[in-house]
């Protein structure tokens, strides 16, 4: 017989499980396409830095707890989970675009390259792509199902989300060492009153859009 402490435990496990079984829910419906690819993108908004993009094939028979959006997610989780997707999934691709192209190409544009850099470099082929928000025009040779907020949706593009947030924020914090005065560890880039603050008395570094800033410095 359990303790009461390990019952809570297994409550607790059986609990996450379901939740777990919900967000399989597009992966369930789509197996008949073979190995399923979830994608998603970081880094869109920011002043400064790269976009950054996952592709992630899990496996199904290798179980991840606690998935999940990787915004609602602390960074020990999340850097915990990274961890634990390299070393279950069947494959994790990633790619990005540097500030120097989003600004000849545009975010948009950029974000596309950088999710078609992270599918090529798949180890294997998927059968279809699981998609955050958007239809990649590079990719037209894979079937895409676009997810409106699929990173809270999808356990596949939940897991790609986690790669590409911990992969783009272990950049920036070794950013933040080159270029101590904007705080990049802290802000990743974004425009926070600090960063903006600093960018009016130090100007850009070699970093940040320059099709972002035109108002700031």
């Amino acid at each position: 017989m359990p303790s009461a402490s390990e019952q809570k435990k297994i409550e607790r496990l059986n609990k996450e499980r379901e939740r777990i079984y919900e967000l399989s829910k597009y992966e369930r419906e789509n197996v008949g396409y073979g190995l399923l690819c979830g994608i998603d993108e970081v880094g869109r908004g920011p002043l400064a830095g790269p976009v950054y993009a996952a592709a992630v094939i899990l496996d199904p028979e290798k179980e991840i707890l606690y998935l999940n959006d990787s915004k609602k997610l602390s960074e020990k989780k999340r850097e915990a989970l990274y961890d634990e997707i390299m070393e279950k999934a069947l494959a994790v691709g990633i790619g990005c675009s540097s500030p120097e192209r989003i600004d000849e190409i545009n975010i948009l544009q950029a974000t596309f390259e950088a999710m078609t850099m992270a599918v090529n470099s798949l180890k294997v082929k998927p059968g279809a792509l699981l998609i955050d928000a958007v239809h990649i025009p590079q990719l037209e040779e894979y079937k895409q199902i676009s997810i409106i907020k699929g990173d809270a949706k999808s356990v596949s593009i939940a897991a790609a989300s986690i790669i590409a947030k911990v992969t783009r924020d272990r950049l920036m914090k070794e950013m933040a060492q080159k270029y101590p005065q904007y705080a990049f560890d802290s802000n990743k880039g974004y425009g926070t009153a600090a960063h903006i603050a600093a960018l009016k008395e130090y100007g850009p570094c070699e970093i940040h859009r320059r099709s972002f800033i035109g108002n700031f410095v």
